[in-house]
């Protein structure tokens, strides 16, 4: 086994519009136009504004009140090396912020200029982008700064007149997630053995599964397996089910055709390896029951960067595909009720 720990990252990235509904639609509509507003419900203004009353469950309404730009620092905390995922690129503070006309806080950015500048009851006022830029999203407002003038803001608490129609009813985002998994001794096992050209597996003790590729655990027993477990397994097996799947358009799609991924049950294994494909047969033609064998990537060409710990089977770029063997069908009762 590999001595150092293996890292995989990930990078999760997708666009996507949301609708937002009438209390939110308003809400974006009046920022973008730069105002702040809330709702007057149970007793109290909440802003931003919510569709329902926390207290009580019961729908908010459309009783809308301006607030702000001003308000009131409650609590906070300082950021000093903000990520690329922070909305600011230099030291900020975290606020809770109550603005003028509400009475409760919303969270958002200040830039306060150093950590010594914040404190709890400091009055703060809305950085707004340029109007030409403001899109009707929560960071139109840049962030908080320190107010020029600590008086209450001018208009604060009055009614708002939301329009008939908001002029923003959709938003479109982009979602930007990456994170870092380090690979399990299993994992590395089973990445080390494909780069060799062997597929492995782990045999319980107890209940004398074997379970392909290795995950370090016997799910029937719940006990730990080891690299002491291991065993090799052929590089043939019986398509045990599949399923097709029929492409639809989204960003990043390569495949246009109907195409099949089967679960392969290894001879002498009793867990099925998944998301395989069948090089020689046509999507048409498939069926359960036929016998394939492996087909390797040449060596130089193998890469075991797409193995990772939920793998279970999975040969990356390691693992062409599969092609048959020509042998007949094998009987349904000698590959159902098997383990994925």
């Amino acid at each position: 086994m590999a001595d150092t720990v293996q890292e995989f990252v990930f990078n999760l990235t997708f666009p996507f519009s949301r609708t937002l509904g009438s209390t939110l639609s308003t809400f974006s509509s009046a920022i973008a136009q730069g105002q702040i507003i809330g709702v007057r419900t149970g007793g109290r203004v909440i802003a931003p504004p919510l569709e329902y009353d926390p207290d009580t469950a019961a729908d908010a309404g459309t009783d809308w009140v301006c607030v702000g730009p001003k308000g009131t620092v409650s609590s906070w905390t300082w950021v000093p090396e903000p990520t690329n995922l922070h909305p600011l690129d230099h030291a900020f503070g975290f606020a809770f912020i109550t603005l003028d006309g509400a009475d409760t806080p919303m969270i958002h950015v200040v830039d306060a200029g150093s950590e010594s500048a914040m404190s709890a009851g400091m009055r703060v006022e809305a950085k707004f982008k340029a109007p030409a830029d403001c899109a009707g999203r929560i960071d139109d407002i840049i962030a908080f700064v320190p107010a020029s003038d600590p008086s209450p803001s001018e208009g604060a608490g009055e009614p708002f007149e939301a329009p008939a129609e908001n002029e923003i009813t959709e938003m479109d985002a982009f979602c930007d997630l990456r994170y870092v998994d380090n690979a399990s001794p299993t994992t590395i096992m089973w990445a080390e053995a494909l780069m060799e050209g062997r597929l492995i597996g782990q045999k319980c003790p107890q209940c004398a599964r074997t379970i392909v590729g290795p995950r370090g655990m016997c799910s029937v027993c719940a006990i730990e397996l080891d690299e002491s477990h291991i065993v090799e397994v052929p590089g043939r097996g019986v398509v045990s089910n599949f399923t097709i799947v029929t492409p639809t358009p989204y960003p990043g799609q390569t495949e246009t055709e109907p195409f099949a991924r089967c679960s392969i049950l290894l001879d002498g294994a009793d867990a099925v390896i998944a998301q395989q494909e069948i090089l020689d047969v046509p999507v048409s033609e498939l069926r359960v029951g036929i016998h394939v064998e492996v087909v390797w990537a040449p060596e130089n060409e193998r890469s075991a960067t797409d193995i990772d710990n939920r793998s279970r089977g999975s040969g990356g770029d390691i693992i062409v595909g599969w092609r048959t063997t020509g042998e007949p069908d094998e009987p349904a009762d000698r590959y159902l009720d098997r383990m994925m």
